[in-house]
């Protein structure tokens, strides 16, 4: 696989595809702060497990769609119908669980917004506002899962929300950037790390 210039050793994860490499070199550990994006990733790693993320990926854009760009007052509204509609569609990963899973998670996420402002504040609590930088040299370094994922998990569960077991929880973790686990090497480290530092909730 041909590497743009500017990102020339990235996380080895990255190199398995073109999608993946494309989400590394723009999403992966970036922090976000906007709960629609949260709850985006919340439904794409509960949908993940058991899977590989390249397959999530390949199915994002169908998930999008169905999901109304994962507006959460709509999929908050979605009924059996729309859970019928879903598991019709291979673009989805089909699993009834997960799939009712995501529209009651959506409903927990709005409820968490009313009590906290926002769902995003409720959850950078976790690591007091700022991100987790790892200081990784080696992706097998990385941690699968951790003590805070495990609270995290806890903690998501007890709102109700499933299929967020700790190994979930730490990936969606990576990915909204609450840690920036970018080995040292990846110039996507620093730029995170950068980012990290600018974000207000």
């Amino acid at each position: 696989m041909h590497l743009p210039d500017s990102v020339s050793q990235p996380c080895g994860w990255a190199m398995h595809s073109p999608l993946e490499l494309h989400y590394h070199d723009t999403e992966w550990g970036m922090p976000q702060t906007d709960d629609q994006v949260l709850f985006e990733f919340l439904v794409l790693e509960a949908a993940q497990a058991g899977l590989s993320w390249n397959t999530v990926l390949q199915k994002r854009d169908a998930y999008k769609a169905h999901y109304r760009n994962f507006d959460l007052q709509q999929v908050a509204a979605f009924d059996e119908s729309d859970i019928s509609r879903m598991l019709a569609d291979p673009g989805l990963i089909r699993h009834r669980g997960k799939l009712e899973s995501s529209v009651s998670t959506a409903r927990i996420v709005l409820e968490m917004q009313a009590k906290h402002g926002s769902f995003a504040k409720w959850l950078w609590q976790f690591v007091d506002g700022r991100p987790l930088n790892g200081n990784w040299e080696r992706m097998k370094e990385v941690p699968a899962e951790t003590e805070l994922s495990n609270q995290l998990s806890k903690a998501l569960k007890k709102e109700g929300v499933k299929f967020f077991g700790p190994t979930i929880a730490y990936a969606f973790m990576q990915a909204v950037g609450l840690v920036n686990d970018h080995v040292v090497t990846c110039p996507r480290h620093q730029i995170c790390v950068d980012a990290g530092a600018r974000i207000a909730l």
